[in-house]
């Protein structure tokens, strides 16, 4: 499948879309320090995953109300800190190209709907379809997401292009049947520098 054949792109938000790594890093390094976790071994699975894996991995001992107070810690920290989000270079001008050609876009990511809307608003992109861990029994590398992010746009996910910057998101694209596009330099269908190479990609078609 190629470029021209693509009929719907759905893409991971941090990382991808939206440049909040610092935050990321920040929040969870200071739920590691309160937890009495090494913050390097905490960033190390943090990103990309769904905040409930990462709490579960390094709690193992906890109780479920423990576990759920932890989750609720980091999405405290997360929520209350959007200094320095901005869209990732170049996905403004990729989304206003798909916009204008007519391919229908929609973004998936591990974060609650609650964190995603503050992030994406921070970052200025209004996504018509949003699929959150929230709406999902599964997350990532399960591709239930993708899957479901394909069939709100209408489009099969084997239609799709998937972009993503972590080993566990691409897994999520790779077992839903799209085409799959990578950045920060995993291994995928396109790899990318940045979303300016995406962008020149579909303004090809125009």
């Amino acid at each position: 499948m190629e470029i021209r054949d693509i009929r719907a792109v759905l893409f991971d938000m941090d990382g991808t879309l939206v440049d909040s790594d610092a935050i990321v890093d920040r929040s969870w390094s200071r739920w590691a320090t309160e937890y009495g976790i090494s913050p390097a071994e905490v960033l190390a699975v943090a990103h990309g995953n769904p905040a409930v894996a990462t709490v579960a991995q390094m709690l193992p001992d906890a109780t479920p109300a423990e576990r759920a107070a932890a989750g609720a810690r980091v999405l405290d920290l997360e929520v209350n800190d959007v200094d320095g989000v901005v869209a990732k270079p170049g996905a403004l001008d990729l989304l206003a190209t798909l916009d204008r050609i007519g391919v229908p876009w929609a973004v998936y990511t591990s974060a609650p709907a609650q964190l995603a809307k503050v992030r994406l608003t921070a970052a200025g992109i209004a996504p018509s379809v949003l699929v959150t861990v929230d709406d999902v029994s599964r997350g990532k590398p399960d591709p239930e997401g993708y899957l479901r992010a394909a069939e709100l746009l209408g489009v099969p996910a084997t239609q799709c292009l998937v972009v993503e910057d972590t080993v566990v998101g691409l897994s999520a694209g790779q077992a839903s049947g799209a085409l799959t596009a990578g950045l920060k330099g995993i291994s995928a269908d396109i790899e990318l520098a940045d979303l300016h190479q995406l962008d020149a990609l579909f303004k090809g078609l125009e």
